[in-house]
């Protein structure tokens, strides 16, 4: 758990520092950073998706993880979530951006192979390594996070914590389970789940990124039954 704590502390000073330097900026400036932080999650996010191998798996756990996520109103859900630690936490005016920070921060932290597969070897071999780094990347992004959206991307460090913790801790019986085209296929989700974050940023195309995280789930189960259907 070391491993996670370090990367959630890492979220956390980056933040403070974002947070710190977007003090006195000006509207114009703010402009520059969002389109700075939507273009970096863009480009991001389609080197994750050209991961994918199995295209039409893709779109299948796109579309049904889609219709399932937005039956539960999972985005609403956890804006809400992020209004109460706004409320509790902050009182700024900061207004929506605080529970986007959140959310948009939370879904590209914990989307990418690197918490996968970091999580597994610190809790199966011991090896920190690629916790650290993505600790490193995490506390950069979050630098230009924090200095677009604000305050809320400090709080994205709990979503680290508790789902990074969590497969750190059942990591033992989940990794036999994840192939390596389970991590592809997981990544190329994680990374729509990006483009769509950045697709926001820009201004280009408002999608309720949240209601795609039950698509993770699908693409588990799809390449679960590849064995059975070599077709997906």
């Amino acid at each position: 758990m070391i491993a996670t704590v370090i990367n959630a502390l890492a979220v956390v000073v980056g933040s403070l520092v974002g947070l710190f330097l977007r003090k006195g900026i000006k509207e114009q400036y703010q402009k520059i950073i969002f389109a700075a932080s939507g273009i970096t999650s863009l480009v991001i996010g389609i080197q994750m998706a050209l991961t994918t191998e199995h295209l039409l798996a893709f779109a299948l756990a796109l579309i049904l993880g889609g219709l399932a996520g937005t039956a539960l109103n999972i985005e609403g859900a956890i804006m809400n979530f992020g209004e109460r630690l706004k409320n509790r936490f902050d009182h700024s005016a900061e207004g929506n951006s605080f529970a986007l920070g959140f959310l948009n921060a939370s879904v590209l932290f914990c989307s990418g192979a690197m918490a996968i597969v970091g999580s597994f070897k610190a809790g199966t071999e011991g090896d920190y390594s690629i916790i650290f780094t993505k600790s490193i990347l995490d506390g950069f992004m979050s630098m230009i996070f924090a200095g677009a959206l604000g305050k809320g991307v400090i709080f994205s460090a709990l979503t680290v914590l508790v789902y990074q913790g969590a497969l750190t801790i059942l990591s033992v019986w989940i990794k036999p389970f994840v192939t390596e085209v389970m991590l592809s296929e997981l990544t190329a989700i994680g990374g729509a789940l990006v483009i769509m974050i950045g697709l926001g940023l820009l201004d280009i195309k408002k999608i309720k990124t949240a209601d795609f995280i039950p698509a993770l789930l699908v693409t588990v189960l799809l390449v679960l039954a590849l064995p059975f259907a070599p077709f997906l």
